[in-house]
């Protein structure tokens, strides 16, 4: 519980004092209490879409976990370390969208590069040197047939809308 309190005081302080600024801004988001006053908001990566952490994906030998292995990447990334959160001005399915730092590693470019997102250019129109670096480290990965590209997997916007691979849909 500790490292949550820890990882959510540098989210707090990233949000809500930007640099710069000498008064707290605010966001809207949904929140869950942690305890009685600690409280946790869900914020979307800005211009990737990892795997969802039920998702699986398959190789030579079945199916896989890659949707719960990109949700440990970054939860170790996360683990220690202070974040640098930015905010950005949009929001999807109801979360503040940002970009998130960790030990100087763009934690989004840092699950591309794994082979455990895929890059969303149409949201990167306004940060040209972003979306470049998103696209190189997804190619790389596909290159190097890293992650779920040593396999089969679906993007994890249709395994939202309940699209499954064959794997999946024989367990």
């Amino acid at each position: 519980m500790r490292r949550r309190g820890t990882i959510f005081a540098a989210l707090c302080a990233a949000m809500l004092v930007a640099p710069g600024l000498s008064e707290a801004q605010t966001f809207h988001a949904r929140g869950r209490a942690l305890d009685g006053d600690t409280l946790a908001v869900d914020i979307r990566l800005l211009g990737i879409d990892a795997f969802e952490a039920r998702q699986m994906c398959e190789r030579r030998n079945g199916c896989w976990s890659c949707g719960k292995a990109a949700q440990d990447l970054a939860a170790r990334a996360l683990r220690d370390a202070d974040a640098v959160i930015t905010l950005t001005p949009s929001s999807t399915y109801g979360r503040p969208v940002a970009t998130v730092t960790v030990r100087g590693a763009d934690l989004g470019e840092t699950l591309l590069r794994a082979g455990l997102a895929i890059p969303q250019a149409q949201y990167l129109r306004l940060d040209p040197a972003r979306r470049a670096r998103y696209e190189t480290a997804f190619a790389d990965a596909q290159g190097r047939r890293a992650g779920a590209f040593a396999g089969t997997w679906l993007p994890p916007a249709r395994w939202r809308k309940g699209e499954r691979l064959a794997c999946e849909r024989r367990q």
